[in-house]
């Protein structure tokens, strides 16, 4: 199988969830690409045998790039096994990690015609020090109020890494 692997990233974490779901895919004997929402190619698309999407959120919206490729692909999507992911804060919550409890990702879902096959949150990470002084502080706030880390030279995953590898499974069975 052919797996494509597309990912829109602020900081980095949403690549970092991606590889280890193509590590994983690769170590079953699938091919697997990985590219960036913003510069995948149509033909990327109609080359793969699956795809899936992963996504970040920062202050509450996925990035418009990622919702545009999804307008204008969603053909191809379709056609062919699919997926989504969110990464986001709110999904350090075991109660809002799923697509409908998750409200980042029920407004999204909201917003375009696709329906992925499979869906998937992941709690997200929270890397202070290397924000500037703005995001760190905007995001401190946020978290202040919905009781996250507020440290500013904290770095925190929240990620559950056994969640991850059980999607990629799935992906692949």
């Amino acid at each position: 199988m052919r797996l494509l692997i597309i990912y829109s990233t602020i900081d980095g974490h949403t690549l970092e969830i991606c590889e280890r779901i193509a590590e994983i895919a690769r170590a079953a004997g699938h091919a697997v690409e990985l590219a960036d929402v913003e510069s995948t190619t149509a033909a990327q698309l109609e080359a793969c045998d699956r795809v899936v999407i992963g996504a970040s959120i920062r202050y509450g919206h996925h990035r418009p790039a990622v919702k545009a490729f999804i307008d204008r692909h969603q053909a191809a999507l379709e056609a062919r096994p699919n997926a989504f992911f969110s990464v986001n804060a709110v999904g350090r919550k075991p109660h809002k990690r799923q697509a409908d409890t998750n409200p980042y990702l029920r407004k999204f879902l909201g917003q375009i015609r696709w329906r992925p096959q499979q869906v998937a949150v992941f709690g997200g990470k929270i890397e202070y020090p290397r924000y500037g002084f703005l995001d760190r502080n905007m995001i401190r706030l946020i978290m202040w109020i919905t009781g996250g880390p507020t440290d500013p030279r904290s770095v925190t995953d929240f990620t559950d890494w056994t969640q991850v590898e059980a999607f990629a499974r799935r992906l692949i069975a």
